[in-house]
C-alpha cells in the first residue's frame, strides 16, 4: 500500500523530522507534495527550510515548473527566498528559469522591486553567464 505523503508533510516550521522523512524518501519519489514542500522554504530561516533547501536544490531542473508557480505569486519575499536559496545554488534550474528571471530583471513589478527580487534574478543571470555551461 502506498504512503501518503501528505501525511509526511510538515504542519509547523518545526516539525524538522517530517522533512527529514521526506527529505529522506528522495525525488522523484516525493514529486506529489514539491508544492507543500516548496512552501516551507517561504522564509529560510525556519527550521524546516533548512531542511528542505538543499534538497531542493539537488532536484535541479524538474523542480522548474514548482519554482515557476512560485514566481507567479504576488508574495515577493517567497521569491526573494527561493531565488537566493534554491534557484541561484542550482544552475541546471537557472538555466531552465532563465527567461523568468530576465522577466523579472527586465519588468520586475513595484513588490519584486522592493524585495529585492529583480537585483537577485540579475545575480543568478551572471552567474549563470560566468558558468561553463551556460
Amino acid at each position: 500500500m502506498a504512503q501518503d505523503l501528505s501525511l509526511l508533510v510538515p504542519t509547523s516550521k518545526f516539525d524538522t523530522e517530517l522533512a527529514e522523512r521526506l527529505v529522506t524518501l528522495g525525488y522523484p519519489a516525493v514529486q506529489s507534495v514539491l508544492p507543500q514542500i516548496l512552501e516551507w522554504v517561504q522564509d529560510l530561516n525556519w527550521p524546516v527550510a533548512r531542511v528542505f533547501q538543499p534538497f531542493l536544490v539537488t532536484i535541479g531542473s524538474p523542480l522548474a515548473p514548482y519554482v515557476r508557480a512560485v514566481l507567479t505569486t504576488d508574495d515577493d519575499s517567497w521569491k526573494h527566498y527561493v531565488l537566493i536559496g534554491i534557484v541561484g545554488a542550482s544552475s541546471d534550474l537557472a538555466r531552465e528559469l532563465r527567461q523568468d528571471l530576465q522577466r523579472l530583471v527586465q519588468s520586475p513589478t513595484h513588490g519584486e522591486i522592493a524585495e529585492e527580487v529583480s537585483d537577485v534574478a540579475a545575480e543568478v543571470l551572471q552567474a549563470l553567464d560566468r558558468s561553463p555551461n551556460a
